[in-house]
């Protein structure tokens, strides 16, 4: 009999037969679309080696012509392909799995030391492994926040978007990685979708994928008997060893999980139904608000703002001299808190300026520690980010006029222009924009209070997720190219409006770019006055 304990160091030395990092640099759209450029460059390249040695360059003639055809027809509408997470997360795949294994033994010879320095340098902006393993933690969020079908996605339908297969192999390395991150449950639906699908396949000695069906049932077995799955963890070992009877590993599980079964009164003979795994969680994805976000995200239930019936849309101008002209059109959503929506407050002209500004600038989105005051990176928001000045560009100038006259706030101790690009998952769960009570460090740094605003400005349409979500209000804003919400975060006497708690819900397919402007307290004391009155 072999113990859990012993059982999981065994399969420990199957995770190191390839190591990836727990990805914690998320890879923005913006910068996974120079990938395909590089794509491109690189199929050309390897072209004109081709035509050197075609002798021996067969291989490398059809990886070349892979490239350009691929390349060719993602670079048609780049955001359009790179907005699938699935072929962004095949993409950087090819760049690292594949490029390992097809690419390299291939310009091992001598002969090609100059094409292999020409593809390495056309490589080091591409892709690495941190990345691989960051885009399969994207695709599995996706899959739990829109409760996606692992079948369905291997399959190439993406919440009824049409999206690029998965194949024995792929889906392998997907439950490979999630075991590497020591997640058992999406190991489990990945690992069975592999064995599904290897099943299903014809055999054919000559055209056998890469990953063997027993090393699929090694990973599969062992994570359903540790999630509690012994007696098909049970049926899946029998089924490693009648393909191969010498495996010792799973010989001594098949002896442990049938002494655990005996101990349990549990037959070992009986008919077995595969079991519905269940998802365990942490105590705040159980929460009420974690749920009732994750639900809002999938669009089920009605929205339920107070009064809605009497919301209404108007034009206004402010009497500034830059609005009378043009008075912006602003969209009533909620009363408490007041929130509106101001549409085509951005032109296409300007939005472009600002994603070209601030595309070289993208870091991985930060968020202010409450206790140090520090920016520093978390789980709960991936995206990328970049802070423009009004120097930098007289667009971003403009942009900043237009906020103040549009809201009548002082923008001198505002923070500079965020710029996020959400890619492959792309989220932000639920959080506040303000500093509470205890938070007392929060913006120390600026010395110019608290965000006493938010203007949210949407720089691209989403075609599927991305939201913008306010669980405790029932409200949930969709992208819209152009357009603006804006609320208050503050009471006039400086308390939290705590129902503005709001969250960014996965980007499922397409690109999500916005532009945040956090208008802090200072100088606002005579455009927005103090008032004792706790609800004004």
């Amino acid at each position: 009999m072999m113990p859990l304990p012993e059982l999981f160091w065994n399969f420990l030395v199957l995770a190191c037969v390839a190591v990836y990092v727990k990805a914690e640099v998320f890879t923005s759209m913006a910068h996974l679309e120079a990938t395909l450029y590089a794509e491109r460059d690189i199929g050309l390249t390897l072209r004109k080696h081709v035509q050197k040695e075609r002798e021996r360059l067969n291989k490398l003639e059809k990886l070349a012509g892979d490239y350009e055809q691929h390349s060719r027809k993602a670079l048609a509408d780049p955001n359009y392909y790179l907005g699938n997470p699935v072929n962004a997360f095949l993409l950087i795949k090819r760049f690292t799995l594949d490029w390992d294994k097809e690419v390299l033994p291939i310009l091992g010879n001598n002969s090609w030391q100059d094409l292999n320095e020409e593809l390495q340098y056309a490589r080091q902006d591409l892709p690495n492994y941190e990345d691989l393993s960051g885009a399969a933690t994207a695709l599995m969020r996706l899959q739990d926040t829109y409760h996606l079908d692992t079948t369905q996605i291997a399959h190439g339908n993406l919440g009824g978007v049409s999206s690029s297969t998965l194949s024995v192999d792929e889906c392998f390395l997907l439950g490979r990685l999630s075991y590497n991150d020591k997640d058992l449950y999406h190991t489990i639906l990945w690992m069975q979708e592999a064995l599904d699908i290897d099943r299903a396949a014809p055999y054919n000695p000559g055209n056998r994928t890469a990953v063997e069906r027993k090393e699929i049932l090694d990973y599969l077995s062992y994570a359903l008997a540790v999630q509690g799955y012994t007696k098909h963890a049970l049926v899946l070992t029998k089924e490693l060893l009648a393909i191969d009877p010498s495996h010792e590993r799973a010989s001594n599980n098949k002896r442990y999980f049938e002494d655990t079964l005996r101990k349990q009164g549990v037959s070992i003979t009986d008919y077995h139904e595969r079991p519905s795994i269940k998802r365990q969680v942490d105590e705040y994805r159980e929460s009420q608000e974690f749920q009732t976000y994750e639900a809002m995200c999938r669009g089920e239930g009605k929205q339920k703002v107070k009064d809605a019936d009497k919301l209404r849309c108007r034009y206004i101008h402010n009497n500034d001299p830059t609005l009378l002209l043009q008075p912006v059109k602003e969209e009533q959503m909620s009363f408490d808190p007041w929130l509106v929506i101001y549409h085509d407050v951005l032109s296409d002209r300007e939005m472009n300026d600002i994603k070209l500004l601030a595309t070289p600038k993208l870091n991985r989105a930060t968020v202010q520690n409450s206790k140090t005051g520090e920016l520093e990176t978390a789980n709960y928001r991936i995206s990328k980010s970049a802070w423009l000045k009004a120097t930098d560009h007289p667009t971003v100038a403009k942009i900043n006029d237009r906020i103040e006259a549009v809201t009548k706030l002082e923008l001198d101790t505002a923070e500079e222009l965020q710029i996020a690009n959400y890619g492959m998952g792309g989220h932000y769960e639920p959080h506040f924009d303000f500093a509470r009570k205890e938070e007392k460090d929060a913006f120390k740094s600026l010395g110019t209070g608290n965000r006493i605003a938010t203007f949210l400005i949407y720089m691209s349409d989403v075609e599927a997720g991305g939201a913008t979500v306010f669980p405790y209000i029932g409200l949930k804003l969709h992208p819209k190219k152009g357009a603006a919400a804006f609320w208050y975060n503050l009471y006039k006497s400086g308390d939290g409006i705590y129902n503005t708690r709001h969250a960014a819900c996965p980007v499922l397919v397409g690109v999500k770019w916005v532009a945040n402007k956090w208008i802090h307290e200072r100088g606002q004391e005579f455009r927005r006055p103090c008032s004792i009155s706790p609800d004004e």
